[in-house]
This record gives structure tokens, sequence and C-alpha cells, in this order.
């Protein structure tokens, strides 16, 4: 006997998916607010690692230095990161304000 086709899954965790609560406009800008946030505080955090770094290999407190060149050059890295996320987040809202309703 030929049995009915099924999509698969219990009906169950249809509606357990269905009743999932969706995050409302503010909780998603507040999430992505505090993405933001936290991200420039590590980049920041980066940089002033670096700084510390070279200024102690300034003074002779710091011995290594291939240490500071790891330090300097991670904090290039996410600087440089950080700018082109930027650069792409505007050529965005250039091209949304561009476009015709």
């Amino acid at each position: 006997m030929i049995e009915k086709i099924s999509m698969g899954l219990p009906t169950a965790s249809v509606q357990g998916i269905a009743q999932t609560p969706t995050p409302t406009p503010n909780e998603v800008t507040e999430s992505f607010a505090s993405y933001l946030r936290d991200a420039i505080n590590d980049v920041n955090g980066l940089q002033k690692t670096a700084d510390k770094m070279n200024e102690g290999l300034a003074t002779g407190q710091v011995q290594d230095f291939h240490q500071v060149a790891i330090a300097s050059q991670k904090a290039s890295i996410a600087l440089e990161m950080t700018m082109q996320v930027r650069n792409k987040a505007v050529e965005a809202y250039q091209e949304i304000m561009r476009m015709q309703i």
C-alpha cells in the first residue's frame, strides 16, 4: 500500500517553531548597536595595548621587539578592518538613498 507524502517534520516541532518569539525592531537595534560598540571597544583596546608596548619598548621596559611588532600589527589590521566595514556600511547607505521609490 502506498503511504501519503508527509513533510517529514512532526507537527509538534512545527508548532514550536511558530511559537518562537520574534525580536522587536528595538531589540534588534539594541543588539546590533551593542555588537558594534563591543567591536569598537575591542579595536580600541588593541590600539591601547600596542601603544603601551611601543612606549615600553622606547623606555626599555619591554625587551621583546617581536611581541611589540605583533601587537602593533594586530592593532593595525583591526583598525583597517573596522575602516573597511565602515566604508561598506556607508556605501550601502548611499546605495539605498539613491533608490527610487
